[in-house]
This record gives C-alpha cells, sequence and structure tokens, in this order.
C-alpha cells in the first residue's frame, strides 16, 4: 500500500511517521474490546491503545503489518518508522445516521465512523498522551501534512446484515448515502489537516463464507446471523451488486472529487483495490497462503478456522493452530 519510492514522491515511504487508521473489525486490535470492558465508555482523549493480537481476523490487523514493513532493522534491533493511531471500532459503519445497528454488550449502537471514529481523533489532537513521562503531546511527533498518513476501511457492516443487505437501513437512505458519507470523513480529515489518503474498496464480500451461495459453500444459519434464510443465492447476488455498485462510485468518484470538483486541495488520494487483492487470493491461494494443502477451489478458500456455534457459547478451532497460514478467511466473516 505504501510503495518505496524515491524521496521526492509524495508516497515515498521514507516521509510518513504517522499512520492513522478508522473502520471496522477489519482494522480494529482493541478499541470495541475498550467499549465492552467499560460499560459502554469510549477510551478517553490521550490514552494510546495497545496492540492486541485478539481480533476479529485471530491475529495482527493489516495497519500492524504496514508498521512492520515499513520499519528497519539495524545492528539486529528493527526500528519502526511510524506509529499507528488506529480509531477503527469493531461493528462500525459509516454513519449511524444510516445504518444503525445495535450492539447489545454496551447498551447502544455499534460506534461509527463519522459520529465517534473521527471526533475521537479530533479530540486527541488537543490532548496530552496519558501516562507520559515527561508530558507530550498525544500525537508526538506532531502530524503534518507531509508525514501523516490517513487509511480508510468502511462498508462491510454497512452493506451486509442488519444493514443494506436486510433492508435494515434508515427509512429512505440508498447505497449512494453510505458512499457520500465515506467523502464526508475525508472533508473532516482534511479540514483537520489531512493531506496524505488511502480509501480501501470494499472486499468481496460474496466469497466471504457469510454470504457466498451454496456452489461455492456458504454456511447457513451462524454466530453473525443466527435466523439466516435459505436462499443463498440470492443473498451473494446482491452482495455481488452492492459491493461492485460501491466500488465503481469509489473509483470514479475519488478522481473527480480531487481533479475535477477541486474539493482536497493540495491532497493525495490512493484507492487501494482490496476487493482485487482478496479475489485474487481466493482465486490463486498458493501466491499468498502458506499453510499446507492449499490449493485453488478448496477448503482453503471456503472455508475458515474459528468454527462457533450460533449462540457463540463454544468455538473450535478446525486447524488446531497448526495451519493457520493455509486459510484465508478466519470466520464466516472475516479475513485472515
Amino acid at each position: 500500500m505504501l510503495p518505496r519510492q524515491a524521496k521526492n514522491k509524495p508516497w515515498s515511504v521514507s516521509k510518513f511517521h504517522s499512520l492513522l487508521t478508522f473502520g471496522d473489525s477489519y482494522t480494529d486490535e482493541s478499541r470495541l474490546g475498550y467499549f465492552i470492558q467499560n460499560n459502554g465508555s469510549a477510551p478517553p482523549a490521550g490514552v494510546l491503545l495497545p496492540e492486541s493480537n485478539s481480533t476479529a481476523g485471530g491475529g495482527r490487523t493489516w495497519p500492524r503489518y504496514v508498521v512492520q514493513y515499513t520499519g528497519s532493522t539495524k545492528n539486529g534491533e528493527w526500528n519502526p518508522s511510524m506509529t499507528l493511531y488506529n480509531y477503527a471500532v469493531s461493528g462500525a459503519v459509516c454513519s449511524n445516521k444510516i445504518t444503525p445497528r445495535w450492539f447489545s454488550a454496551i447498551d447502544a449502537p455499534f460506534p461509527s465512523v463519522l459520529e465517534y471514529e473521527v471526533p475521537a481523533f479530533q479530540a486527541d489532537m488537543k490532548a496530552q498522551r496519558v501516562n507520559a513521562t515527561p508530558a507530550e503531546a498525544f500525537f508526538t511527533p506532531s502530524l503534518s501534512a507531509q508525514s501523516a498518513v490517513y487509511a480508510l476501511w468502511i462498508g462491510t457492516n454497512d452493506l451486509g446484515i442488519w444493514a443494506f443487505l436486510t433492508d435494515s437501513q434508515v427509512r429512505g437512505k440508498v447505497l449512494t448515502d453510505y458512499t457520500s458519507c465515506v467523502y464526508e470523513v475525508f472533508d473532516k480529515l482534511y479540514a483537520a489537516g489531512g493531506r496524505m489518503f488511502v480509501l480501501m474498496n470494499t472486499a468481496p464480500l460474496h466469497l466471504a463464507p457469510l454470504y457466498a451461495n451454496s456452489t461455492l459453500h456458504g454456511v447457513g444459519p451462524n454466530q453473525y446471523w443466527p435466523n439466516k434464510t435459505s436462499n443463498h443465492t440470492q443473498i451473494a447476488e446482491t452482495m455481488h451488486e452492492y459491493t461492485s455498485t460501491v466500488n465503481g462510485v469509489f473509483k470514479h468518484q475519488t478522481p473527480f472529487e480531487v481533479l475535477v470538483a477541486h474539493r482536497y486541495p493540495d491532497a493525495h488520494f490512493a484507492v487501494f483495490d482490496t476487493y482485487s487483492l482478496i479475489s485474487d487470493v481466493y482465486d490463486n491461494p498458493t501466491k499468498y497462503l502458506n499453510g499446507t494443502g492449499v490449493e485453488a477451489g478448496t477448503e482453503s478458500v471456503w472455508g475458515y478456522i474459528n468454527h462457533c456455534n450460533v449462540n457463540q457459547t463454544v468455538c473450535e478451532k478446525v486447524d488446531n493452530g497448526t495451519n493457520s497460514d493455509g486459510f484465508l478467511w478466519y470466520d464466516e466473516l472475516h479475513p485472515r
């Protein structure tokens, strides 16, 4: 996502010191966990949440790999060049004014990008880092237009169950309200000083076991959709339509807003094609997956590791911890 280029290029990794991420469970490390453990209260401004491998995807999230691979090793010691500030919340949508989803564990809707994640970032801009000695600003080194990258990956929950897929959106809301929300998020990040932006498009959700058709081994009732109906083909086709439609909007509207409408003067945007990447992993798993028995069209791509009952009271890992790198999916919805 962040290629190493000549130092005079805007996307040169050597210029970046901060990675700020916004999104849902595909990105979250521990923020929803904080809400759950603190009776629905958000982390106070100035708190830098710790790295965690206890994630919805069963391990490290993609931003941690960005931090790892943009760092360097000197005298046998690894030195990161970027600090991760992760505002993503599992279960989030772009806006709860479009597709609110209730979460009983916090007795409230899942915190959204527009109404919670962005304001949390704005609050941290004014805060001192909690427990820092000596006292220092939360963002240290400070964010600058050239040194901070802002990445947004949102849409999995907006398009899925208890949202657009099941006609659970706020009355009158349509898919373009969701895509417009994405650019409203960038409006606010731009107003806060951001100039380097990465928009990650939606994943091929029709390939996820939760939404796949029967030919591709889509699952029945499960922990995420206990009362799932049997019309797997219709579900998969609708999800394919939704993801293709919104990704088409992102592909064309992003350059329009930047180059024609001049909505973000002096900003740089990259649209990362997550849809094509995951589709390629699905079609050509031997190029990406490291476990034993990896082969196209097999359980490596349509199966998953963590099998839970509908009530989430019993879970079993089918790989027994020995072959997790041989699966694309950790569970019915989350890539490994």
